[in-house]
């Protein structure tokens, strides 16, 4: 529509305009650094993620016996015990969804840059469900602080967050962020060729082919 928003007092100005006429604001219609804050808050984030299923989520202590529970052994110890929905939605939450925010988002930002396998509208709707279930990743930490606050029996029993708990919010926080930082206009930006083919200098891949087999 040929605008542009200010990012400090969101009023609206011709594009083209160098700053906001409110506020003073420098006016950009698009983010230059957004694939770079993509890949470093995903970087940051899968950094967390590691040692949050390597540490201990939850540490339970008793009178005769201690114990110290990964996110994954946690859910293993709820299915022995036949609390199989509960360990599901552990694992689905803290196990699947950021394997699978962390592949979706490698992924849209790769296909910028090179050329995407999925069509637009495709790529679309996988930057939506990542930016809706960003707020679901938190139930293991919920869970762990609700037991935290409620089996409080001094010396007889005791449940205190282990430091994966730590790790995993903070591996929650910079993929939502990272899931942020992305501009999807760039979706709809890119052809089958990705940003190299608006390189100055460079060939598209598509007729590189082309001439190799010619």
């Amino acid at each position: 529509m040929g605008l542009v928003t200010c990012t400090e007092c969101m009023r609206v100005s011709p594009r083209g305009t160098a700053r906001c006429p409110r506020c003073g604001h420098t006016l950009r219609s698009r983010d230059p650094y957004s694939l770079q804050k993509v890949w470093a808050w995903w970087l940051m984030g899968l950094g967390c993620y590691i040692p949050a299923n390597l540490y201990p989520m939850l540490e339970t202590k008793t009178l005769v016996s201690s114990q110290s529970d990964t996110i994954v052994g946690g859910a293993v110890e709820l299915a022995h015990d036949g609390n199989w929905g509960v360990a599901t939605i552990i694992l689905i939450a803290s196990v699947l969804i950021p394997v699978a925010k962390f592949v979706v988002l490698a992924g849209l930002a790769v296909g910028v840059w090179y050329g995407p396998r999925a069509t637009q509208g495709r790529r679309h709707i996988l930057y939506e469900i990542v930016e809706y279930i960003g707020r679901w990743s938190m139930i293991d930490v919920f869970v762990v602080a609700i037991l935290s606050s409620l089996v409080q029996l001094q010396t007889i029993a005791s449940i205190t967050p282990g430091r994966a708990s730590l790790f995993f919010a903070l591996s929650v926080i910079f993929t939502m962020l990272s899931a942020q930082s992305f501009d999807s206009r760039l979706i709809w930006d890119t052809n089958s060729d990705g940003m190299a083919r608006r390189r100055p200098g460079r060939i598209p891949r598509r007729r590189r082919i082309l001439a190799r087999g010619n």
